[in-house]
């Protein structure tokens, strides 16, 4: 008998072929999803693959999980017999690999393999191969992540219909319904799917994937409607078969929260029987660019809004600016004129809170000042009805602070957009220690609807990503203290793959934000904030970055942003008041000692916030990270990036600096215990202690 086991080869075109080998069918038995793991742990690891395409041996991809493995639970009642394949396989390693993967199909893709090949960047197969999910006749809902995959690829309506007849289809049919991308002989599969995984990486062909398409995805009302006419079609042909309903629910809770929510719940709030109320009519407070984008962003999920203002001239510029917003997408034809027309008589502008009587949500948005938010929060309490949720827009202040002038902590929450809000993809939801389960679950809802990625966090100064975050331009200020060319710092960080760098960035936000946001950081990471005259000086100098077209660059309308040489004795002023560089001197430093040392206080606090359990998992930080900051998508998020070079790594380079230039640089505990022991910082914390937990 042949052995169970995975191969891995790698060709002169970088490209590592990793096939499964459990004949006849190739089932994924235990060695063979342990073997998985290591071949693409390996892939992931060396220099010479820079793709992947997963096979399987003797002609057939795979058959699906080893059911046998299921019988020994019953026989034994040891749940943790099943491996966690749809986080730890499919997820982690697989979907969210920072090298391409391409599945090459041949025979057959059931079940598990089906789920397995979903996972993947691109299909490929060969003629008359059967795909399909036949879980549910086995007693079992699919539970590799199908149930979020392939109504993502197929669509709603065909994907249920698979799964609940479980009924499989061929490759023609697959490769009409997008579920395939390409047909190609047996022959040639293997050489085809080579080609595609380079074409990838080239760039030549797109990166997908899966769970985190929406685009065949209907409205939720729509999505709602074909699942209830799904659960009373089971009710008539399977009524005693409970897989059934199971599987529905959770495809309805994929489509709701998003994809990586169908695969991962957040504890206390969707694992507690909870049902999402119906989110009918918003209120704004503040029409300025996080709320007129946050008005924006509702209006077109179908939500009427309130958006109130101080003063008539206040609410017109921001009315103008949603009204800009809509009809942008008209103009890049995302939206017909008649839905435009529909979707802003959806809003309505006010001076008091007079018509705030009936709201269901209410989202402030006005400027990060902590006695305004309280009174604002205090007439909210007094006006708004008793289910109304209160939640905030800030980017940094501690909720508990906010709303401590009220009664109401149970209602208050965060939604946390990023700018600009109608379109960047993350909501971040901010809980306190009183904010109610059933808050959370509404405002999931509402960010689903409104086709946002909901991560849930925990609270804070800075919530998980902007405390993640707030080393960033810190690290770049340090350096450029330490006499290092500004504009080289950009150019790697750009070269690095973030959309600009730090000092664009600054540029770009206003240094209003910059020294507000430092002043709040200051004052809760004392011990660990690098404070730069830079800015201040900046703005003595009547600069104001793009706002007002003086920054570290020359903005002029028509022509990309150039260096602003006049700046250089600005920052020779602020060198001279730092007095951090050695004697006296600029330090010298490769491109990668400034990108480690712009990023790697970074990941530092993105222990912490692990540590602090700010976040329920570090995946949600790695997500997070691309949606909200834009870290380049190809290396997997801030954590997972900082894996693939070790904690050991990081923890070095960190303990070397902060010898030579203080504490911004101290290794925190997390990272420090990790690099210790040899574990990655994106294991589960369960050899640190729980003491601390917010969520």
């Amino acid at each position: 008998m042949a052995a169970v086991k995975v191969e891995l080869e790698v060709g002169s075109d970088g490209v590592a072929v990793i096939t499964m080998c459990n004949p006849p069918v190739n089932a994924l038995a235990i060695p063979i999803i342990r073997g998985l793991k290591e071949k693409f742990d390996e892939a992931t690891r060396r220099d010479d693959v820079k793709a992947i395409v997963l096979t399987g041996k003797g002609r057939r991809f795979s058959g699906g999980f080893d059911i046998s493995v299921m019988q020994k639970v019953h026989q034994t009642g040891d749940v943790t017999i099943v491996p966690d394949v749809s986080v730890a396989l499919v997820v982690n390693t697989i979907e969210d690999s920072k090298k391409p993967v391409v599945a090459a199909i041949e025979g057959l893709a059931l079940g598990g393999g089906l789920e397995l090949a979903m996972g993947c960047h691109a299909r490929i197969a060969a003629p008359r191969t059967q795909l399909g999910l036949p879980e549910l006749t086995l007693g079992v809902i699919p539970g590799f992540g199908g149930t979020q995959r392939l109504p993502r690829l197929l669509g709603l309506s065909k994907a249920v219909e698979m799964m609940l007849t479980s009924k499989p289809i061929m490759s023609e049919e697959g490769k009409k319904l997008g579920l395939v991308d390409a047909i190609v002989s047996s022959e040639e599969l293997l050489k085809v799917s080579r080609l595609w995984a380079v074409d990838i990486v080239e760039g030549r062909k797109p990166w997908i994937r899966s769970l985190h398409r929406t685009d065949k995805l209907a409205s939720l009302s729509e999505a709602r409607e074909a699942l209830k006419m799904a659960r009373q079609q089971v009710k008539k042909t399977a009524p005693h078969m409970p897989q059934h309903q199971a599987c529905l629910d959770v495809i309805e809770h994929g489509i709701v929260y998003g994809g990586y929510s169908g695969v991962l719940r957040v504890p206390n709030v969707t694992d507690i029987g909870l049902k999402p109320r119906n989110i009918k009519k918003a209120a704004v407070i503040g029409g300025g660019l996080m709320g007129s984008g946050i008005a924006t962003a509702l209006i077109l999920g179908n939500i009427r809004v309130i958006l109130k203002e101080v003063n008539s001239e206040y609410l017109q510029r921001g009315i103008k600016l949603i009204e800009a917003n809509v009809r942008s997408l008209v103009t890049k034809g995302k939206l017909k004129k008649d839905g435009a027309d529909r979707t802003l008589s959806l809003l309505k502008g006010v001076l008091d809170y007079s018509e705030f009587k009936d709201v269901d949500i209410v989202i402030e948005a006005v400027i990060e000042n902590v006695s305004l938010k309280q009174t604002i929060f205090k007439d909210l309490e007094n006006t708004c009805p008793p289910h109304c949720i209160l939640a905030t827009n800030t980017s940094t202040i501690d909720l508990n602070i906010i709303g401590e002038k009220t009664s109401s902590q149970d209602r208050i929450a965060g939604a946390h957009f990023f700018s600009p809000a109608h379109i960047m993809p993350l909501l971040e939801i901010v809980r306190t220690g009183k904010t109610s389960p059933q808050v959370i679950l509404d405002l999931m809802t509402v960010g689903k609807i409104i086709k946002k990625v909901p991560v849930v966090v925990g609270n804070c100064t800075g919530f998980a990503v902007n405390r993640t975050f707030f080393p960033y331009s810190q690290g770049a200020h340090l350096l450029a203290n330490l006499g290092v060319d500004i504009f080289r710092i950009d150019r790697v960080i750009s070269n690095f793959g973030l959309p600009m760098g730090p000092f664009q960035l600054q540029d770009l936000a206003g240094y209003g934000v910059a020294l507000a946001v430092g002043k709040e950081f200051a004052s809760a990471f004392p011990d660990r904030t690098f404070k730069s005259p830079l800015v201040e000086l900046l703005v003595k100098s009547g600069r104001n970055g793009k706002a007002n077209g003086k920054g570290y660059y020359i903005y002029e309308k028509g022509s990309k942003p150039k260096p602003d040489l006049s700046v250089l004795p600005i920052i020779e002023d602020s060198m001279r008041l730092c007095n951090i560089m050695p004697s006296g001197k600029p330090i010298s430093v490769t491109d990668q000692d400034i990108l480690e040392m712009v990023l790697f206080p970074v990941v530092n606090e993105a222990c912490r916030v692990l540590d602090d359990e700010i976040v329920v998992r570090s995946s949600d930080l790695d997500i997070a990270s691309v949606l909200g900051m834009s870290f380049p998508s190809h290396w997997g998020g801030i954590v997972f990036w900082a894996d693939l070079l070790g904690a050991n790594y990081v923890y070095t380079r960190l303990k070397k600096w902060s010898e030579l230039y203080g504490n911004f640089y101290k290794p925190s505990r997390y990272l420090e215990e990790r690099a210790r022991k040899g574990i990655p910082l994106s294991a589960p914390a369960s050899s640190i202690p729980r003491s601390k937990a917010r969520l």
